[in-house]
């Protein structure tokens, strides 16, 4: 079983630990919704517990694998794209998980693009409240 396979079983059964033994410490967390990347495995974990309670009927729907440039070290990985689809907030979310792996099979990197624009807002609203609440990270100041 490949860690692509690995990873959807563990987001299947919601799952942390089994996302726990895959991830690199120094993992990099790229979202749609922050310029700056998620990074370490205690962040992006506690970024997946808030994930994996946003998510309304998340499902892969498809996968490609093969190799790509990662963000941060511009080095070429071995990658997969896994494809899915959800609902957040009542939108309905388009989306791909990209993994790059590091010499181990680990995932190192991992960016996810979603569509469209209002599924994107009401994922990143979701997000915020759900790592706010778990104290990962402050509450917004108000303007």
């Amino acid at each position: 079983m490949t860690t692509a396979d690995r990873f959807r079983s563990a987001v299947d059964n919601r799952d942390l630990a089994a996302l726990d033994d895959l991830f690199t410490e120094d993992i990099r967390f790229y979202s749609p919704v922050k310029f700056t990347p998620f990074r370490g495995k205690a962040m992006v974990l506690g970024l997946f517990g808030v994930l994996l309670r946003t998510f309304e009927d998340f499902r892969y729907v498809g996968r490609y694998t093969g190799t790509a440039h990662t963000s941060s070290d511009d080095a070429s990985a071995p990658s997969a794209v896994l494809v899915f689809r959800a609902r957040v907030g009542g939108k309905e979310i388009h989306g791909i998980d990209q993994l790059h792996f590091d010499d181990d099979g680990r995932i190192k990197e991992f960016t996810v693009m979603v569509r469209p624009q209002s599924a994107v807002r009401a994922l990143g609203e979701a997000v915020l409240a759900g790592l706010v609440a778990d104290g990962l990270v402050p509450a917004p100041a108000d303007r």
